[in-house]
Order: C-alpha cells, then sequence, then structure tokens
C-alpha cells in the first residue's frame, strides 16, 4: 500500500536569506515533515490558498497537520487583545481556519499542534487564554515538563503514562470549543490535549511539540486513522 499523504501547514516568512535570495517564503520547520516520515507517512507542505479552496486541497490528502506558529488573533473568538498578544498572521488564520473546517466536515484526520491546537479550539467556537506567565522563558528555547492524560480519552490510549513533552507556548486553551473534550493537563492544571470523542472523526490536539521529540505514537495514529480515511 502507498504511505498515507499528511499534508501540513505552512507559513509565509516576509523575509527570508538563503544563498544570495532574500525573498518571502513558505515555510515550516523540518521536524514536521520528519516526524511523519518517521512513523511511516508521506509528507505534503500546504502553503496559504484562498479560504475557499480548502476542501479541493483537502481531497488530495489523507490527514491534516497545523502546524505551530504565531498567536491566533483574539478577533476570532471575540476578545480584546492582550498587549502580550503577537501580531496579527490574517492569512494564516482565515486559511488554518477554513482548513480545520473542511477538515471537519469531510471527516479528515486531524492532528493541530500547539497553535494548530489552539486554532482547531478556536475554529468549535472555543476561547484562549492570551498569556500565562512562565510558560515561556527563554525565547527559542524549547523547554520539558510533564503531562498527564484524562484516562478513557482517545489520547491516554496512545500514551497512558505521564509523558515529559517538548513545549514552548504562552497561550492555552480557556473554554472548550464544541463537541471537544480535554484529554491531558499539565501540573499546572493548563489543557494540554483537546480531542473530539472516540466514535466520531479522528481529532486531537497538543499543545507541546511532538516534532521535537522520538516519541511517535502519536503521529503513528494520525496514520493509521489517515489510512482507515
Amino acid at each position: 500500500m502507498p504511505r498515507p499523504l499528511i499534508g501540513i501547514t505552512t507559513y509565509v516568512e516576509e523575509s527570508t536569506r538563503y544563498g544570495v535570495w532574500d525573498l518571502p517564503t513558505s515555510l515550516v520547520p523540518s521536524g514536521y515533515y520528519e516526524l511523519v516520515q518517521a512513523a511511516g507517512g508521506a509528507a505534503v507542505l500546504l502553503p496559504p490558498d484562498e479560504p475557499v479552496r480548502a476542501a479541493e486541497v483537502l481531497s488530495r490528502v489523507d490527514g491534516l497537520i497545523v502546524a505551530g506558529g504565531p498567536d491566533v488573533d483574539p478577533v476570532h473568538y471575540g476578545a480584546p487583545r492582550d498587549p502580550r498578544t503577537g501580531a496579527p498572521a490574517t492569512v494564516r488564520d482565515e486559511w488554518e481556519l477554513a482548513l480545520i473546517g473542511a477538515a471537519l466536515a469531510c471527516g479528515v484526520p486531524l492532528l493541530g499542534i500547539c497553535r494548530g491546537m489552539q486554532a482547531l479550539n478556536v475554529a468549535l467556537g472555543g476561547t484562549l487564554i492570551q498569556h500565562i506567565d512562565g510558560h515561556v522563558d527563554t525565547p527559542g528555547v524549547t523547554s520539558w515538563h510533564p503531562v498527564r492524560p484524562v484516562p478513557g480519552t482517545r489520547y491516554a490510549k496512545l500514551v497512558p503514562e505521564v509523558a515529559d513533552v517538548p513545549t514552548y507556548h504562552h497561550q492555552a486553551v480557556d473554554r472548550v470549543g464544541r463537541g471537544l473534550i480535554v484529554s491531558a493537563h499539565a501540573e499546572d492544571g493548563t489543557v494540554e490535549a483537546i480531542e473530539l470523542p472516540e466514535g466520531e472523526a479522528w481529532v486531537l490536539g497538543v499543545q507541546w511539540h511532538p516534532e521535537r521529540d522520538k516519541d511517535t505514537r502519536v503521529m503513528a495514529a494520525l496514520l493509521e486513522a489517515a489510512t482507515t480515511f
């Protein structure tokens, strides 16, 4: 059988230096596609496109990863902007929210990572905590902390033990979106994973960065769901 093909969202940096060129570039850290490949899948990068084309794009892949990145604009969940919230990423917000909506409508297996989990929550009417003190201490440096699964959830069946995970964020899920359940917490109570319950489409969001870890269990589960899909 061909490997399941997983689409990974990318983002545009307006000025990226490589060789003699300094140009706008659509990119994503290589850890994302390397994790897909390590778990037995094939990866394709999805640059921003017109939101109305989200369903068309998803019809070409077996699963979707919404990657990490900048803060989701609070306009999408009806909140005033905290001064510590990052600048809007309007094109990315619109494209990824459209992809998430299309994936939910079509049943495409979906994994949201960090910002991707937050966007999933927002797409289903949830809200975000715009800043948590102490969750990002050194810019550009990943930290690790334990995450406890909620018994009986999809995530708990994949990773039943308390696991140390690589993390880098300053925002988190506040009110959980429609139909989603919480499936893991940090020791301070921060929501670390959300999902649709088993029996529904395979949809999972994790607040940490599995692409910076060697544990492929979450990714392997996405690929299994993508193969079935």
